[in-house]
């Protein structure tokens, strides 16, 4: 059985059917063929999935697709803006806070929305926010880094 499924996805209207067990970070990566969204862990401890809802970092692997009726979605994709990264991004490639890049857009999501409650964090806050966010190769140190030059830049807003 389908559901009626109707959303707003990087800021362009989407109407699609979907099994009612069908996951967010499903429904992004098969449906819509968005493919930045990673799908890691499947029980919302790796992070990877993260995307924003409604202007919030949800982990997209533990909800169902249908919880984002009527949202607002911006994925990893949904950030460049006419050709140009987001000052994020652009922070992560300049400071190397990524390796395999598994990680990297879950991080970058979090990392916008970091920000954006708290412009002024210390290393100690980067750090605590990103707690819900696994990295296997870097150790962090260029993640905290690649924040804080973004911070630095007064560049944290979308």
């Amino acid at each position: 059985m389908s559901i009626p499924l109707s959303l707003t996805v990087n800021g362009k209207s989407v109407q699609a059917e979907v099994e009612p067990r069908t996951l967010l970070v499903q429904f992004i990566r098969e449906q819509l063929r968005l493919t930045g969204t990673h799908q890691g862990c499947d029980t919302a401890q790796c992070g990877a999935c993260t995307v924003h809802l409604n202007g919030q970092a949800v982990k997209s692997c533990s909800m169902l697709a249908l919880q984002a009726q009527g949202g607002a979605v911006t994925t990893i994709e949904g950030l460049e803006k006419n050709g140009e990264l987001h000052p994020m991004q652009a922070a992560f490639r300049e400071c190397h806070g990524l390796q395999c890049g598994f990680c990297t857009p879950g991080m970058v999501m979090t990392a916008i929305k970091l920000l954006e409650d708290k412009p002024a964090a210390s290393e100690h806050e980067i750090r605590e926010g990103l707690e819900g966010n696994i990295c296997r190769c870097t150790g962090y140190h260029n993640i905290v880094k690649s924040i804080q030059h973004c911070q630095a830049g007064s560049t944290a807003t979308a």
